[in-house]
């Protein structure tokens, strides 16, 4: 039981932090951070991202604009930018040493400490990295409410809404954090005692060979 445990909760939990790290590349790069409806011309619409603005008319199609200066950007756009780069680099570095640590991964399989080490730092990573990109989705979506609600702007004026990376930002966050949490409660679990017998069958075996060439007429 604790075999198939340990070898479903790394499966699910690499599977799931892969995910969580390609969307939340995904959700980087997107335009589609904020939308903007215009009621006077609908067959205008406005999208933002972190990196540029678009407008997307029926007629001309897409069209799309990168933003002229970082230091001109609002801090949470400048601070998304940073923390979502290092969510990125976080995430492809948990999912590098946690692949290390897999049982189903030979490499090392005669090192049990050192796997599971890699594993639970593999899955530290990974869970750093889902916190990393919740942070930012979630402030640009502060923002985006606060501006929404605010009284002060005249009705007239067209509002931003949430846009379809925001919500894909939320599902790679807490992909990344469920994934890292299952690699290390599959690290903590206990190794089967197979697995354990084989390590120790491999060691008795080499022992046995050291004893034959020092003694080459021993016979067991």
């Amino acid at each position: 039981m604790t075999l198939v445990f340990r070898t479903m909760a790394q499966l699910v939990g690499i599977s799931l932090s892969l995910l969580g790290w390609v969307l939340t590349c995904l959700t980087n790069y997107l335009p589609h951070w904020k939308n903007l409806n215009l009621e006077l011309n609908e067959m205008e619409n406005w999208t933002m991202g972190l990196w540029q603005t678009c407008v997307i008319q029926e007629e001309v199609g897409r069209q799309c604009k990168d933003f002229d200066s970082f230091l001109a950007l609002p801090a949470e756009l400048k601070i998304s930018r940073i923390l979502m780069f290092l969510s990125n680099g976080l995430g492809l570095v948990g999912l590098l040493v946690s692949g290390f640590g897999l049982d189903c991964l030979r490499i090392g399989e005669r090192q049990p400490d050192l796997k599971k080490q890699l594993l639970i730092l593999g899955g530290v990573l990974l869970w750093a990295s889902g916190i990393t990109v919740l942070i930012p989705v979630s402030w640009v979506a502060h923002v985006t409410v606060q501006e929404f609600w605010d009284e002060t702007i005249p009705e007239i004026v067209p509002r931003w809404e949430f846009g379809e990376a925001l919500f894909i930002g939320w599902f790679a966050g807490f992909s990344l954090v469920l994934g890292g949490c299952l690699l290390n409660c599959a690290a903590c679990s206990a190794r089967a005692p197979l697995a354990a017998g084989r390590y120790a069958a491999a060691e008795v075996q080499d022992h046995c060979q050291q004893l034959e060439m020092k003694n080459p007429n021993l016979k067991v």
